[in-house]
């Protein structure tokens, strides 16, 4: 590597991390948030802008920073339709699924969701539970994490916790 192309490697990196949190400041945090699938999406494609910019010469700031801003953009209208259409919502967003419940394994969701049951073992270990009795509910979320909530006390799970999950037959 030249010093010529070390001087642009730095000044691309530099300026595209500018560019970025110029942009998250306007945006919000939401831009780097994964509330969503599709906010996901937008951090693989914003990864991949940035790795184009940074490691090819040929690849302008402008043309990185325009890229950017149009993904930052649509996904902040995305969010916003999902936010103010229900429509919206149903067709483009994941419902949570209810995979776990009162400590029995809800295996046809399982199923459903394509998750095994090595990896929702893995998620109870990684919430500490030591006992299946102790789970009152597991909730595979449309990002693709996994919630626990653990059954201390018996206490009921307030309702607005599981709203938009499918909890079809279990409640």
């Amino acid at each position: 590597m030249t010093l010529t192309e070390s001087l642009w490697l730095i000044s691309s990196v530099f300026g595209i991390f500018s560019i970025i949190i110029i942009l998250t400041r306007v945006f919000g945090l939401r831009t780097f948030a994964k509330m969503s699938s599709f906010d996901f999406a937008s951090t693989i494609a914003i990864g991949s802008v940035l790795a184009s910019i940074i490691l090819n010469s040929s690849y302008s700031l402008y043309k990185g920073g325009l890229t950017l801003l149009t993904i930052i953009v649509f996904q902040t209208l995305f969010s916003f339709l999902v936010r103010r259409s229900a429509i919206f919502k149903n067709w483009f967003t994941n419902k949570p699924q209810l995979i776990m419940w009162k400590g029995q394994i809800l295996y046809k969701k399982l199923q459903k969701c394509n998750v095994g049951e090595d990896d929702l073992l893995a998620k109870l270990r990684e919430a500490n539970v030591h006992d299946f009795g102790e789970v009152k509910a597991v909730i595979f979320e449309s990002t693709g994490d996994v919630s626990v909530i653990h059954n201390s006390e018996n206490k009921d799970v307030a309702d607005q916790l599981l709203k938009d999950v499918d909890i079809e037959g279990y409640d």
